[in-house]
């Protein structure tokens, strides 16, 4: 048996990582879209469908959501590692991002935030709840309409070898899944 070390607490989230990268995008009352990039990002009811995702309250995204209580979830991959972390690097409150990291903006089927083009799925959330967690707000979506890329899932899991996901491993550290998938 290994000896144990502490670890810091101001970093001991991160012993939950590599976690999966999502592009949110939402939309305020005037209809101007944004885009934030998180790792914290998860299922929490399969009926109703509903995934949670936590930000910070000072992000421009968090007063969004709040307005218009829509986002999606959008599921990039290696392809655009670039253009994800630019956009989880700068404050859209005054940019446009969808232009600055050149990504396109669907229309989505159900909800006002835009599906990003470049991803591969998407989930479109209406708010359910909203939960104050500390320096973070957990909302929750329901999730109003799915839909990803065809040939990507087969609908119960991903095609690895074609999704080439990005997970977050910490700071501006990222990898993705090896190809081969195994069973217990």
């Amino acid at each position: 048996m290994s000896e144990k070390e502490t670890v810091s607490l101001s970093v001991a989230y991160r012993l939950l990582h590599p976690m999966h990268v999502a592009l949110i995008s939402c939309v305020g009352k005037d209809g101007k879209p944004n885009i934030i990039t998180l790792a914290w990002v998860m299922p929490t009811s399969i009926r109703p469908p509903m995934v949670a995702i936590s930000v910070g309250p000072a992000r421009h995204s968090h007063a969004l959501i709040e307005e218009t209580g829509e986002f999606t979830v959008n599921i990039p991959t290696f392809d655009i590692l670039k253009e994800t972390f630019y956009c989880g690097s700068i404050s859209g409150r005054n940019r446009n991002k969808f232009e600055e990291a050149c990504l396109t903006p669907l229309p989505s089927r159900k909800v006002k935030p835009p599906a990003i083009k470049e991803c591969i799925a998407h989930l479109e959330c209406k708010l359910h709840s909203k939960l104050p967690t500390g320096d973070h707000t957990i909302f929750v979506g329901e999730v109003v309409e799915a839909y990803a890329d065809k040939g990507i899932f087969d609908g119960e899991v991903y095609n690895i070898e074609k999704a080439k996901m990005i997970y977050h491993v910490g700071g501006a550290y990222f990898a993705t899944l090896h190809p081969k998938v195994v069973t217990p």
